[in-house]
């Protein structure tokens, strides 16, 4: 069995439809898979058992893999990167600020503690949010998928608690693309991954490129993903062009 070139990480079971039009013309580019991390209601909150799990996976390659993941997903590629560099060809990341443990949870139980609202009322507002106005009928469906992902997505926060995550320098190529509508992650943690970088001495990127949509916000790659695919074909080609 051929393995791919390039790995889609995903732990957002729920929410892995706004990755399909960005993963049919990446297809054309490259041999491409998804790599799932299920967390169950009982697993600890924590990140660690889908880094040994990956691993698991990638050991048995001979080559390195393009590995790719938007928010927690994009997380997971960057604690695996800076453990197993050695198996990681490139890695792009899509609404991963600097601060890499920002993501529309985080948002929503700040709402949480802030305002004496329902979960419903709150997720409603968290539609608007990330994906602007939407008739009834749509609206009801996408506040059902952020329901699900609260209870399902290996977010490493809860309503007990906000985990924050310092930033992780990796040395392998990155590629960083945001949104500069986000409201999640803003352009500002996206510029920080530049101060990052030029601040670190001894695990440098040897290739680092930011790249901000102009609209789309949280799920800017749902939204524009011809446009995306060309910036991460881009940075590909530069990668293997200075390999």
């Amino acid at each position: 069995m051929t393995t791919p070139d390039t790995l889609w990480l995903t732990t957002s079971p729920e929410l892995k439809f706004f990755n399909n039009a960005l993963l049919r013309h990446l297809s054309r580019q490259t041999s491409i898979a998804q790599w799932e991390y299920h967390q169950k209601p009982d697993d600890p909150n924590s990140l660690t058992v889908a880094v040994t799990l990956l691993h698991d996976y990638l050991k048995t390659r001979k080559k390195p893999v393009n590995l790719i993941g938007h928010s927690i997903g994009g997380l997971l590629g960057l604690l695996y990167a800076q453990e197993h560099k050695e198996r990681v060809k490139s890695l792009t990341l899509l609404s991963v600020g600097v601060n890499p443990g920002i993501d529309w949870h985080s948002h929503y139980y700040v709402q949480r503690k802030l305002l004496p609202c329902s979960r419903e009322f709150i997720l409603k507002h968290m539609v608007q949010t990330l994906f602007g106005y939407q008739n009834e009928c749509t609206r009801q469906k996408l506040i059902t998928m952020l329901d699900r992902d609260l209870n399902n997505s290996a977010s490493p926060h809860s309503l007990y608690g906000h985990a924050s995550i310092a930033p992780i320098p990796v040395s392998v190529p990155l590629l960083v693309c945001g949104c500069q509508d986000d409201v999640i992650v803003d352009p500002q943690q996206i510029q920080g991954w530049q101060n990052l970088v030029s601040n670190t001495t001894q695990q440098t990127s040897p290739t680092i490129r930011l790249w901000q949509c102009p609209q789309g916000g949280h799920f800017f790659h749902h939204f524009y993903p011809d446009t995306v695919a060309k910036e991460i074909t881009k940075f590909w080609n530069l990668n293997y062009s200075h390999a």
